[in-house]
C-alpha cells in the first residue's frame, strides 16, 4: 500500500466544512491492477476531500494510461484515460456504496482500482470510422480496398431479404 494514497483524515473529520486537496502521482503497480491494459506509466490522482456531517467526500479525477487492440483492425491503440470520482468515505458504513474509515485515514487505493477498472474501453477502437480488415483476405481496409469480391448471400436468407425489400415500398 502506497502513503501517497493513505490519507490522514483526522483533522478534516473533526471540523465538518473543511477540505484537503490531494495532487499525486503514483506508480501504476501501487495500484496493484490486476488488468494488462493499463500501460506501467505514473496513475494520476487529483482530488478534492471535504468532511461534511456524514463522512468525507472525494471529488476530483483519476488518470491513467491504457493500450490495447482496435477491436475492427487490430491496430495498436494507446490513450489517456481520465475519470471523474465522486466518492463517499465514512466510520460507520451507512451507504452500501461508501468506503471504509479505518484509524482515521482513508485510502484511496480501491477507489482508483475501480474507477479505472470501470471506465477501461471493452472494445476499443482505434479511430472512430475505422473500416477494420476484409473477412475474406484480412487486408487493412483503412490502407485500402482489396480486390475480393463482396460475399455471396446465404440463399437461407432470401426469405428475410424479400421481407426487407418490401419493408422499403
Amino acid at each position: 500500500m502506497t502513503s501517497a494514497l493513505l490519507i490522514n483524515v483526522v483533522e478534516l473529520l473533526r471540523s465538518p466544512g473543511t477540505t484537503k486537496d490531494v495532487d499525486v502521482s503514483v506508480e501504476c503497480e501501487a495500484i496493484a491492477f490486476d488488468d494488462a491494459r493499463l500501460v506501467d506509466e505514473p496513475v494520476g490522482v487529483q482530488v478534492r476531500l471535504e468532511s461534511m456531517s456524514t463522512g468525507i467526500t472525494v471529488a476530483g479525477r483519476v488518470s491513467a494510461t491504457w493500450a490495447g487492440e482496435c477491436r475492427r483492425c487490430l491496430a495498436p491503440v494507446h490513450e489517456r484515460l481520465t475519470v471523474d470520482v465522486d466518492e463517499l468515505y465514512q466510520r460507520a458504513l451507512e451507504d452500501p456504496d461508501a468506503h471504509p474509515i479505518v484509524n482515521d485515514q482513508i485510502d484511496l487505493v480501491p477507489m482508483v482500482r475501480e474507477n479505472l477498472l470501470v471506465a477501461l474501453p471493452v472494445g476499443p477502437l482505434c479511430r472512430s470510422d475505422c473500416p477494420g480488415i476484409c473477412p475474406q483476405c484480412g487486408a487493412d481496409l483503412a490502407v485500402g480496398v482489396c480486390g475480393c469480391t463482396a460475399p455471396t448471400r446465404d440463399p437461407r436468407w432470401a426469405v428475410l431479404d424479400a421481407l426487407r425489400s418490401t419493408d422499403d415500398d
